[in-house]
């Protein structure tokens, strides 16, 4: 059986910037026949739950892990350094869980793939990734947006 990797929200876990999950009933048949690991990146990374909204700004998570952009909350404080770990921490949790894909959160700064929030936090997107998104990619793991999000 093939493992794949998920974000945490997406399985009901109340771990999201708000306090809140995003469990939707199409992962299910998404995740089904695979072994499944849940892992929130921004948790790991040391993140409190619920937490201030945080946007890529200058770039996207590419860019972030080149150190040419950064992620910052609405208030503007730097918490960069919290998503690279929890990125990180999410590419273990993947390769100690044989994973070879994850289906993870659309937009966010961690999990968002192909797009995301802008940096406006006026809720428009921009091409681009996530940090964890981009880590993976980087890495040999194919990442898909969550079904029904």
């Amino acid at each position: 059986m093939t493992a794949i990797l998920v974000s945490a929200c997406l399985r009901g876990v109340p771990c999201r910037y708000d306090g809140r999950h995003k469990a939707v009933s199409a992962l299910d048949e998404a995740v089904a026949g695979h072994d499944v690991v849940s892992f929130c990146p921004e948790v790991a990374g040391g993140l409190t739950t619920p937490r201030r909204p945080a946007e890529l700004v200058g770039g996207d998570g590419h860019d972030v892990l080149e150190g040419t952009a950064q992620v910052v909350d609405d208030t503007g404080r730097d918490v960069t350094a919290a998503f690279v770990d929890g990125a990180r921490r999410a590419l273990e949790a993947a390769r100690r869980g044989g994973c070879t894909e994850a289906l993870l959160m659309p937009r966010s700064p961690s999990c968002g793939q192909g797009a995301v929030y802008d940096g406006s936090f006026t809720g428009e997107l921009t091409p681009g990734d996530g940090v964890t998104a981009a880590l993976f990619a980087r890495n040999g793991i194919t990442v898909r947006p969550a079904p029904g999000v």
